[in-house]
């Protein structure tokens, strides 16, 4: 299985929600309020006024067919503005959840 973890501003995350269910993933989770230092400096966790001020982190596994697709649509959109996108091979527990 593919791991794709997407690390981006609230208010870019729901194109990438649609990117991740057209590929086909079985779901996603979403962590609001998400902190960290990058090229575009120190973002902070704490909520402003609503999710869109914040970053976003939207994790999904798929299946290693149904990855590259995803992957580079997801690096097409982060050219384009600010994020972050790892993607690693990981193991499931319960894999036809998956499918």
């Amino acid at each position: 299985m593919i791991r794709i973890e997407i690390v981006i501003s609230g208010r870019d995350a729901p194109p990438i929600r649609d990117l991740i269910t057209s590929a086909g993933a079985t779901g996603y989770t979403s962590v609001s309020g998400v902190s960290g230092i990058g090229h575009h400096g120190q973002h902070s966790g704490a909520l402003l006024f609503n999710d869109y001020d914040t970053l976003t982190m939207l994790i999904t596994v798929l299946p290693p067919d149904r990855a590259p697709a995803l992957i580079d649509a997801v690096r097409q959109l982060l050219e384009a503005g600010s994020g972050v996108m790892f993607v690693a091979e990981t193991h499931v527990s319960r894999p036809e959840y998956f499918q």
